[in-house]
């Protein structure tokens, strides 16, 4: 088992690593901007999820992609921290969604070489340690609810970027849920 971690970040936030729990983490576009607003950026997101997944051997219990932010219920990765995961998960997302600019002029080119890239994600991330049950299954319903609770849709399996579908109906999506995981299943309440 590998030793307890406690980061203290600048900002008082504490995060800790290495208990086995799960982790809750929400993570918003850069100023709340709806950067995933499309069903492309959002397939995107989720493709990228994945990779990251297998990469860091990490177990998604749960994830739902927002317009403008996201929510993911995740183990602690073999490879890494969440920390980890988080760093990739969003550098990857912002290098395939972030429109390459380059000036046309090729003076303009020159002079500014070391173009700063705008920015996608908010700088820091969200990150609540799951220990029961009973807060697993809140942190669940919380993402799963949450298109419907903003409106986009009026009920949870009608949201395709959520992991609510798996626990309906069995349907595998983008990201494969509990892979490597005990079995979690809601079909028989209500989300």
């Amino acid at each position: 088992m590998p030793p307890i971690v406690w980061a203290v970040m600048p900002s008082g936030l504490h995060r800790t690593y290495g208990t086995d729990h799960l982790h809750f983490i929400t993570n918003s576009c850069y100023q709340r901007r709806p950067f995933l607003a499309s069903p492309q950026a959002r397939d995107r997101f989720l493709s990228v999820l994945e990779q990251t997944r297998k990469r860091y051997h990490f177990v998604v219990v749960g994830y739902v992609v927002m317009p403008e932010h996201i929510h993911l219920l995740i183990t602690e990765p073999e490879v890494g921290t969440p920390s980890t995961v988080m760093q990739v998960l969003k550098q990857r997302t912002a290098h395939a969604l972030l429109p390459k600019r380059k000036p046309r002029d090729s003076r303009l080119r020159e002079l500014f070489r070391e173009q700063r890239r705008r920015a996608f994600w908010q700088e820091r991330f969200y990150d609540f340690n799951v220990w029961t049950a009973k807060k697993r299954v809140e942190k669940l319903r919380y993402i799963h609810r949450n298109p419907v609770k903003r409106g986009l849709v009026e009920s949870p399996e009608q949201w395709r970027w959520s992991s609510y579908r798996h626990y309906l109906l069995g349907e595998d999506g983008l990201v494969k849920v509990n892979v490597g995981w005990g079995k979690i299943s809601f079909r028989d309440r209500v989300a």
